[in-house]
């Protein structure tokens, strides 16, 4: 009998995990609230959220995949510590910069001069900073690439949560979906992982988190959260999807939410671009919902200081 109902438990379990049903509790004053916002948007948008402290969540096209654009630098982060922990390389290793790997957008490593030295860390720093896609491209190729950052993702549970670009035989999701893709559950769960220490090692999701809260890129969701409280974060921004991944270290408990659009049709590179503002908006009726008491909303004329 209770082999029997050890059987049982274990298929519901499974049946459980690969149906998507969620451990936490919905929260659905706060999902009603996310929904309100969202439904105005024109194009295709997602939240997730969950207050690490009492494990409520709120979901909305939560497990829909859209394009990461910059937030693929997340993964490759990781890739990057996997190697250092491995030994393959320390954290302050030297390297000499080189025309050949520049890329353009966003970065300051393109207008180096060829033969600067540099080392890791700074590498590291520049793509999540300033979301710098020459050393995000490099250290890619530090991180054995898209197919072993994706072997890492895949053992670790994440389904969709892929590296597309230099990717073999993910030409038609690249064509699709960008340089990376991802769902807002699984890139928030990523980013919660590091947070709590599980992601590689205790002191490399140490060092990650540490580095991801120094976003130059603050004018969007973390505009709305106190300068004060620290904030983990990263931005991913093209014409038609832009999305961004936070983890606020809030005074009453951390919550982590990923606000993701695609398809819009608001592809404007201005301040009160459609996207750019549904960021605002979600992160601070988010900021109020959880910190109801704490007195702070954005100085007068701030807005006047954003792009």
């Amino acid at each position: 009998m209770k082999k029997i109902f050890y059987s049982f438990l274990f298929l519901l379990l499974m049946t459980i995990s690969t149906t998507g049903f969620s451990q936490y509790k919905t929260d659905k004053k706060l999902e009603k609230q996310l929904r309100e916002l969202l439904d105005k948007f024109h194009g295709t948008a997602g939240v997730y959220v969950r207050n690490l402290k009492t494990g409520k969540e709120a979901a909305i096209n939560a497990d829909t995949i859209f394009p990461t654009a910059s937030i693929v630098k997340i993964p490759i982060l990781v890739g990057v510590f996997k190697k250092i922990n491995e030994g393959d390389y320390t954290y302050h290793q030297s390297f000499t910069y080189r025309d050949s790997i520049a890329r353009g957008g966003s970065g300051l490593m393109q207008f180096f001069k060829d033969s600067t030295p540099t080392d890791l860390r700074t590498m590291v720093s520049l793509m999540l900073a300033h979301s710098d896609n020459t050393a995000a491209v490099w250290c890619e190729k530090l991180a054995g690439g898209g197919t072993e950052i994706n072997s890492w993702l895949k053992d670790n549970g994440f389904k969709y949560t892929r590296v597309n670009a230099r990717t073999a035989g993910r030409e038609q999701e690249n064509k699709e979906y960008g340089w990376g893709q991802t769902t807002p559950r699984e890139m928030a769960n990523l980013l919660t992982m590091i947070r709590e220490k599980k992601v590689v090692s205790p002191a490399a999701s140490e060092i990650m988190y540490r580095a991801l809260t120094k976003a130059f890129w603050d004018e969007y969701a973390l505009s709305q959260i106190p300068p004060y409280v620290q904030a983990a974060s990263k931005q991913g921004m093209v014409n038609d999807s832009r999305s961004e991944a936070v983890l606020v270290n809030a005074p009453h408990g951390d919550y982590v939410f990923y606000i993701a659009t695609k398809n819009n049709q608001d592809q404007r590179w201005v301040t009160d671009n459609e996207a750019w503002q549904l960021a605002r908006d979600v992160s601070a009726l988010l900021w109020n919902y959880f910190e109801p008491h704490y007195g702070w909303k954005p100085a007068e004329g701030v807005e006047n200081y954003r792009q």
